[in-house]
């Protein structure tokens, strides 16, 4: 090649050179390839991107497969952490097919769940982005003509937003623990990551077998409300959504940082789509109402397990009370849950008031038992409200049940009021006859 005219003292003999570094070139076809693979019908995101971007993000930090002897250190620490709680819940068991996962695993099992939750903003992420990609401010003729070029456009931002769902996600794969860390349903199986009982394991002066049966307890014990309480799942899931659909995409902004965007820098297109500069809440009573639910309900089943495992620990495991307060830091000052989630929907999914949680549920077993305490799982009207996580003791005295009896005599009166019932009249009258023959009997002894 040096004897090529003009090029004898060229010290790069490789004639692409001009396009930039091969692997760039590389990675970004792979990407692009990945983004006209996404069928039309899949949704605002390309997921099999977003899942492959994850992986990319564990593997680069070290993803091992779960070696047999980890696989039965967990699954007999969930069976025994399940056979302990039943002395401590009425829930029966939640933990049917105990399983550990590698960080990939975790991502393949709970993807359906990310889909569902980013989904609503991830569809106005991308419009937004199409029209500021494409032909945002052309006449109504040129937009016309413009349409194919508009669905790549489309593409291309669902192939954007899916590289930043998959860095979120892989993030959070190499520090969750198991399926219920974040405090939503992700997974009906119960699972430990033994990567990440060791990370949470480190600088702690406990035996591993204590901190992996204790973590399994409250995995097991989360599994207990999510597959037992029917409702449990699609309010926590629905407060989400309902949050999410309050959300908006600043374009102003997101214009901004798509200036000079360079696609193949992940770490550029993370900032550049970070959820706490583009994604603004509306802040509607319809919005602040499902944050409060979604704040308080977190809060409930976080003390709930809380107690329970305490219950089932006590006496059992010398380390129990110092792991619970480990945990506790680890939930009420933000963990990898909240940045996740303050990324992909512009929620921060934090329990701000595990504590008083906790003392209401601890108020209600001693009130009225264990089986008392859970039976207010049976129902959401049932369940405390963010006032009464002020005044435990007032809902404690305030035994809900009788609610229910009030509600059924209001509806008898309003039975009575129809006249569609008589039958309380005919016996109010025999009941006078009853009386005076009474009477009369009485006279007559």
């Amino acid at each position: 090649m040096t004897d090529l005219p003009g090029r004898e003292n060229d010290p790069n003999e490789n004639p692409f050179a001009m396009f930039g570094d091969p692997e760039q070139i590389a990675a970004a076809m792979r990407q692009f390839a990945d983004m006209l693979s996404a069928p039309p019908s899949s949704g605002p995101v390309n997921w099999d991107m977003a899942k492959n971007v994850a992986r990319h993000v564990v593997v680069a930090e070290g993803d091992p497969s779960v070696m047999e002897g980890e696989r039965r250190q967990i699954v007999d620490a969930l069976n025994l952490a399940d056979l302990w709680l039943n002395e401590a819940t009425a829930l029966p068991s939640g933990v049917n097919n105990p399983q550990a996962w590698s960080r990939s695993e975790w991502i393949e099992k709970t993807v359906p769940v990310w889909q569902k939750l980013c989904d609503p903003i991830a569809a106005r992420m991308v419009e937004t982005m199409s029209g500021t990609l494409g032909a945002a401010g052309l006449p109504a003729e040129a937009q016309a003509m413009a349409g194919p070029l508009m669905g790549m456009m489309k593409q291309m931002g669902g192939m954007m937003v899916g590289q930043q769902i998959g860095q979120a996600v892989g993030s959070l794969a190499l520090e969750v623990i198991g399926s219920t860390d974040i405090g939503l349903p992700l997974s009906d199986s119960a699972a430990l990551l033994p990567g990440g009982v060791a990370a949470f394991s480190q600088g702690l002066e406990t035996p591993a077998e204590e901190i992996r049966l204790y973590l399994a307890l409250r995995e097991a014990a989360h599994h207990r409300l999510f597959q037992h309480v029917p409702w449990l799942r699609a309010h926590l899931l629905g407060a989400v959504e309902e949050y999410a659909r309050g959300i908006t995409v600043d374009a102003s902004a997101l214009e901004e940082q798509l200036r000079g965007l360079d696609i193949n820098n992940p770490e550029q297109l993370q900032q550049a789509l970070s959820g706490g500069n583009l994604l603004k809440p509306e802040e509607t009573e319809r919005q602040k109402a499902a944050l409060s639910r979604l704040e308080t309900m977190l809060a409930l089943v976080e003390g709930w397990v809380g107690t329970v495992v305490d219950g089932a620990a006590d006496g059992k495991l010398p380390s129990a009370t110092a792991l619970a307060e480990t945990v506790r830091r680890r939930r009420a000052t933000g963990g990898p849950a909240e940045q996740t989630f303050a990324t992909l929907v512009g929620l921060e999914l934090r329990p701000r008031r595990l504590r008083e949680a906790a003392v209401l549920w601890q108020a209600l077993e001693a009130d009225r038992g264990v089986d008392g305490r859970d039976a207010v799982w049976d129902h959401p009207d049932l369940m405390p409200t963010a006032d009464d996580l002020e005044a435990p003791e007032r809902f404690v005295r305030g035994e809900p049940e009788l609610d229910l009896s009030s509600l059924e005599a209001s509806l008898r009166d309003g039975e009575d009021a129809t006249g569609e019932r008589t039958g309380k009249a005919d016996d109010g009258d025999a009941d006078g006859k009853d009386g005076d023959g009474d009477g009369r009997r009485d006279g007559g002894a």
